[in-house]
């Protein structure tokens, strides 16, 4: 019954939200084709997967997402996976069993709840610096390839005058949100893509898909195992599943934000099924969230209209596609990309205001501004300090290492040395200190503000948690 009523509530709110503002849903809906354009592109010119499988997959994947999460959750390719994928012109069965082991590595993490032991575990410093370096990668990696276009080159079409021009665009929809930009942006890039591709006889056709089985071999589990699915693992548990779950709640604290676990076993039964058809691996990356976010996206409604658009596509036209969205001009495609990774960095800005989930207000004191709205809780200048040098730190190897792995690890780090003096002071009359008591200490704190953070979710204070803890 609870099942049922949750349902009804997200699809009375995904129609009003739709009613409200069609036009920015639908906006929003085409905000993460910036990243997920360039990647299908590349992977089905390689022969490394079916594009029709992938839009007939990927949009049965929004249309479900939209139906029961009620949120704009993407559904993007996973990128560690498919950066190894095209470097290494990787076979259909090698990618299929990389996105096939990642899926079952998070369906066991799901469903033994290791994951959320995880996400509770982990400081918010940490994870914002995880959001803030995702977006921060979408930048750089954009502008690199900006950079590499001329005034008027590569075509009339696909220049640097039209990424200023589409930039200046962006900033004009800052002052002026209701201005679909995603939906203006790619409807020219369509228009000029037709246009291109009718010069060179290359116009998409009827094609329907048939679905073909992929079945990996023994070599292609060894390749797709260890050069890809390993480096994958860590991306789409820390930015596909923590970071997704936490920036759903930071922008939008006013909807029921879906569980871990069950983002968890969204990605895993998405790929345990697309991957055995060719299709590219999938997952909910935190980028393309707060892309259909920036664009207008505030319901389930924008991603299940993109799925149906999709899986339209994907029956009919499907691989034909390939020549047009080549054509597609990377000087809108890149802006775009820039504007969710802006989104996604701004993030790091509330991380000591009471934005951050570990600072919810749970007991009075808090610092007011605007209106009188509590804006951050009373944390000394040694407290922000530490906290922010956290956040540095992840984004900072995360970005120069370009591996959320190792960024994590590094802030992890970070985290524990500040916590190391406090945990020192309280042990010094045992006159013993063992590594193992240290780490136990440091994952108790970190489970007590995760408990802090739910108990003000639910509106007790932090007095009443401390008097019935033991």
């Amino acid at each position: 019954m609870f099942f049922i009523s949750s349902f009804r509530d997200i699809s009375a709110r995904n129609l009003h939200i739709l009613k409200a503002q069609p036009v920015a849903e639908i906006s929003g809906s085409l905000g993460d084709l910036g990243t997920f354009l360039p990647i299908a592109i590349a992977l089905s010119v390689n022969g490394t997967i079916s594009l029709s499988s992938t839009l007939v997959f990927s949009g049965i994947a929004n249309i479900l997402t939209g139906l029961f999460f009620g949120i704009p959750l993407p559904v993007q390719p996973m990128k560690a996976i498919a950066a190894v994928a095209i470097a290494n012109s990787f076979t259909n069965g090698e990618i299929a069993a990389a996105g096939i082991f990642v899926a079952a590595c998070i369906f066991v993490f799901s469903v033994t709840s290791l994951l959320r032991w995880f996400a509770d575990v982990i400081p918010i410093p940490v994870v914002k610096g995880i959001q803030v370096g995702a977006g921060l990668s979408l930048i750089i990696a954009a502008g690199g390839s900006l950079s590499g276009l001329g005034w008027i080159t590569p075509s009339w079409a696909d220049n640097r005058i039209w990424a200023i021009a589409a930039f200046f665009f962006l900033l004009v929809t800052n002052y002026y949100r209701e201005i679909p930009y995603a939906l203006v942006v790619l409807g020219v890039g369509l228009v000029f893509a037709i246009f291109r591709v009718s010069q060179e006889m290359d116009m998409p056709s009827f094609r329907p898909w048939i679905p073909i089985l992929t079945v990996p071999g023994d070599g292609d589990w060894r390749a797709g195992i260890v050069q890809a699915g390993i480096g994958q693992l860590p991306l789409t548990t820390l930015n596909s599943v923590v970071a997704v779950v936490h920036l759903a709640g930071d922008l939008l604290p006013d909807v029921t934000t879906p569980s871990i676990t069950s983002v968890g076993l969204s990605i895993s039964l998405m790929n345990l099924v697309c991957c055995w058809f060719g299709a590219m691996p999938v997952c909910h990356g935190s980028g393309g969230l707060a892309a259909q976010f920036r664009f207008g996206a505030r319901s389930g409604s924008s991603v299940v209209f993109l799925g149906v658009l999709k899986l339209l596509i994907g029956l009919f036209c499907g691989n034909t596609l390939v020549g047009l969205l080549k054509s597609f001009p990377y000087a809108l495609l890149g802006i775009m990309v820039i504007a969710a990774g802006l989104e996604l960095a701004s993030v790091g800005e509330s991380l000591n205001t009471t934005g951050a989930r570990d600072l919810r207000k749970y007991s009075p004191g808090g610092i007011l501004g605007d209106h009188e709205r509590e804006i951050g809780p009373v944390l000394t200048d040694d407290e922000r300090k530490k906290r922010f040098t956290v956040m540095m730190v992840t984004i900072g190897f995360l970005v120069g290492f370009k591996n959320d792995a190792v960024g994590f690890i590094a802030g992890m780090l970070c985290h524990w040395s500040f916590q190391i003096p406090v945990w020192l002071h309280s042990r010094r009359h045992e006159g013993r200190i063992r590594l193992p008591d240290l780490m136990q200490y440091c994952c108790t704190q970190r489970v007590k503000e995760a408990q802090y953070s739910a108990a003000a979710r639910k509106g007790l204070s932090s007095s009443y948690l401390d008097r019935d803890s033991p």
